[in-house]
């Protein structure tokens, strides 16, 4: 128990610091703020980087040949069928 206490501790960058619970429960429980405030940060960081990722992904102009709508931001050719995409 006491090596994945330290294991979070040093994983999460907390430091060692002055204070830190010397008891079983007291680690445990410190290690679960500090994995839920990790968490915290990364679960929505995670999300809008993929929702970022895939608006960059996407032009919007649909092909007036094949009808893809998947192209890349600046796609002047389809990647479906070779159409030159109006703008």
């Amino acid at each position: 128990m006491r090596s994945i206490y330290w294991a979070i501790v040093t994983l999460t960058t907390v430091g060692y610091g002055d204070i830190s619970p010397g008891t079983n429960m007291g680690q445990f429980v410190a290690s679960l703020i500090m994995i839920l405030g990790y968490s915290i940060i990364a679960v929505p960081t995670g999300i809008v980087s993929a929702e970022m990722a895939r608006m960059n992904r996407q032009h919007g102009t649909k092909c007036s040949s094949c009808g893809n709508e998947e192209h890349d931001v600046d796609a002047v050719f389809c990647k479906n069928c070779g159409e030159k995409l109006n703008p």
